[in-house]
């Protein structure tokens, strides 16, 4: 054992050096906030963070993981912004939703986050700038796209300046001991969506009861006898629940991506996405024309979706990303060929691509 002592001193005298750097990284920070107040430039540039990250990761030498260097630097960048003024986040809440985690996630620990009940109660915030982002669930990697999300983003201003990939891992939490005594389960719609087997052959006679939120059905259960909740185990922490079974998820690759909304669009980063919204003419050939226009030039769309474009009767609207960045040539060609051919088309925002979630 006092072979450890020397180390430990080693560890502590690296310890106060990270400091001292830290000291000396949020001081330029504070310039930097200075002549971003003089030119009135944006206090966040998730183009930038992503440019950090990226870099740090090529050039970690090791044996320090390299989903840890993520996560530090991450929480190093989430209190510099900090710093630089106050960042409001609104997300689906209650606490401990994956919405929840997911902004958490993408922001780090040192932002605002606000909860909200609703998608549009989220989308109101930012538009009134009672929060500079919210971060919404887009879709399920099992489960397709949330419905909520598409009509309200489509009916609002804001822009798509970002995305994120939750890998997603659910769980039954109860007050109860075991199974045996559950006679209600709450969960959020897509959830229950997601573990559809395991309920149907673990709890197949529980009545299913659907919640706003996955954290939302945690408080319900945390408060009624007989009753369990679908969510994270960090929701079970939280209210208090037992883990009666985890990964209940149907699908071991189960994950969710996430939009941050805000009022204003993004410059290009590098490896971008553009994600649209378009409305084509209700005759033969124009899906024809549309997919025409990407192929012409050589882009490639990585989702398309229609929805009711809720203006008239069996007429639908397309929601579509594809990769590369407006200001890009090519992608400049297709979106001026998409607005001859089609009644309309809006931009709903470009942004940086997000790497898979952790597992």
């Amino acid at each position: 054992m006092d072979e450890l002592a020397p180390l430990r001193r080693r560890i502590d005298a690296v310890d106060e050096e990270i400091l001292r750097l830290l000291g000396e990284r949020a001081s330029i920070v504070l310039e930097v906030a200075r002549v971003k107040e003089r030119h009135q430039a944006p206090l966040h540039v998730p183009e930038r963070e992503a440019a950090i990250l990226k870099r740090l990761l090529e050039r970690n030498p090791g044996p320090f993981p390299a989903s840890a260097v993520v996560a530090v630097f991450k929480e190093i960048i989430s209190a510099s912004l900090n710093l630089e003024g106050p960042i409001r986040v609104t997300y689906l809440g209650p606490e401990a939703t994956f919405t929840h985690l997911a902004a958490r996630r993408y922001f780090g620990s040192g932002c605002t986050f606000l909860s909200r009940g609703s998608i549009a109660e989220i989308i109101a915030g930012v538009e009134k700038g009672e929060s500079v982002y919210g971060v919404v669930p887009v879709e399920n990697s099992t489960e397709g796209s949330v419905a909520e999300t598409l009509d309200a983003v489509a009916a609002s201003d804001l822009t798509v300046c970002g995305e994120l990939v939750e890998r997603i891992h659910h769980c039954l939490l109860s007050k109860e001991p075991g199974l045996d005594t559950i006679q209600t389960v709450y969960a959020h719609p897509q959830a229950f969506a997601q573990c559809r087997r395991w309920l149907q052959t673990r709890l197949a006679g529980a009545h299913l009861t659907e919640s706003p939120s996955n954290a939302h059905g945690a408080k319900r259960a945390a408060r009624e006898r007989g009753t369990a909740a679908i969510a994270s185990s960090l929701a079970g922490d939280m209210y208090g629940l037992n883990c009666l079974a985890e990964n209940i998820e149907d699908s071991a690759t189960n994950q969710t991506r996430f939009w941050v909304l805000a009022r204003e669009a993004r410059p290009p980063g590098g490896n971008d996405k553009t994600s649209l919204l378009v409305s084509i003419k209700h005759e033969s050939g124009s899906l024809y024309a549309m997919l025409g226009a990407f192929h012409d030039n050589g882009i490639n769309l990585t989702r398309i979706e229609s929805r009711p474009s809720r203006q008239r009767p069996w007429e639908y609207l397309f929601f579509i990303d594809l990769e590369g960045h407006p200001s890009r040539p090519e992608v400049t060609a297709a979106l001026e060929a998409l607005r001859a051919s089609c009644l309309w088309l809006r931009v709903l925002g470009a942004y940086p691509r997000a790497d898979s979630g952790p597992t």
